[in-house]
């Protein structure tokens, strides 16, 4: 099969060829221009076309640095078919050091978007209508939420057979059993008929060498598996399936000391936290109900009633 020009925007890339292109989204009041930058790296040989996605939501730094690493590293050039890059998604969010765009909206509850709507939906909407049609499967770089860190992890449907053969080449420590979110990029892109793998890791506005270092050797093996690259880094651990999972929650507010680690294991009833009264009132022990692993773990001392606390995977559970 011969190897076509590839067109992002009008921008026709050739076999062979790395580019970047610049895309305008929107501008705003201050003139200011919204661009994403797209970094598309083509073998000669064709195959299938790999879309690496971060900054979805503009303060999940390790997903943009992952994305960034592996251009400054040449991983983006294959030895055969086509990885798109897009390093940041939301130029705005980024810039603000916040999850959203202005009006407040999630571009990740937004798809397929509208090319007449508010930033949120121009971005899907040009997702949709310019990368998602050519491509075959992609990874979305995430991070956990404020203070609250994700050990490095996959989450897919494993009730779905091409998505969990895509998990088991990226061998992430931990995949996550993850149904579609209503209007999300994932959702989307398979309703059109790609695969999207969602990875997370580490925490927003702060380097996770782990979950970034993690990530990019994932998508290293799952190139090998596509046959993209003929070398991957082999990994040290056994890939957990957690088909469940649960939220240690606050009772109270007040003040939350951890006992343990992210991505350690733990055992029924084991104390794994104190949450105390600001003023002395109480003190609570923190117990699981059930074992697993913690594949997420809030990092912020101060909770409020109702806040999650730890991130429990039961690893093989229904």
């Amino acid at each position: 099969m011969k190897n076509k020009p590839f067109h992002i925007d009008g921008h026709a890339i050739q076999p062979g060829e790395t580019a970047r292109v610049e895309v305008n989204i929107a501008r705003l009041p201050s003139h200011s221009n919204i661009d994403i930058t797209i970094v598309v790296g083509r073998a000669e040989k064709p195959g299938p076309v790999l879309l690496l996605t971060g900054g979805l939501h503009g303060d999940e730094v390790n997903g943009i640095e992952t994305v960034r690493r592996i251009i400054d590293r040449e991983h983006h050039l294959p030895s055969r078919g086509t990885v798109i890059c897009i390093p940041i998604i939301n130029i705005f969010g980024f810039i603000n050091f916040s999850r959203e765009v202005p009006d407040g909206k999630d571009i990740n509850r937004a798809f397929p978007g509208n090319k007449n709507g508010s930033l949120a939906s121009r971005v899907a909407h040009f997702m949709m209508r310019e990368i998602i049609p050519k491509i075959d499967y992609g990874i979305d770089f995430h991070t956990g939420g404020a203070s609250r860190t994700n050990y490095p992890q996959v989450r897919c449907l494993l009730n779905d057979d091409a998505n969990t053969e895509l998990a088991q080449a990226f061998h992430a420590p931990f995949t996550l059993h993850a149904k579609h979110r209503p209007s999300s990029l994932r959702k989307t892109a398979f309703q059109a008929g790609k695969r999207i793998l969602v990875y997370e890791g580490g925490e927003s506005m702060r380097f996770d060498e782990l979950a970034i270092e993690e990530g990019i050797n994932g998508t290293l093996r799952l190139m090998k598996h596509l046959e993209m690259k003929n070398t991957a880094p082999t990994p040290s651990y056994e890939n957990k399936q957690i088909r469940h999972s649960t939220w240690i929650r606050a009772r109270n507010s007040g003040l939350f000391r951890s006992k343990v680690k992210c991505g350690q294991y733990v055992a029924k009833n084991q104390l794994v936290g104190i949450l105390t009264d600001t003023f002395g009132e109480f003190k609570i022990n923190i117990k699981t109900r059930t074992a697993g692993y913690i594949i997420g773990l809030n990092n912020n001392p101060v909770v409020l009633q109702g806040d999650a606390l730890l991130h429990i995977g039961v690893h093989g559970g229904g």
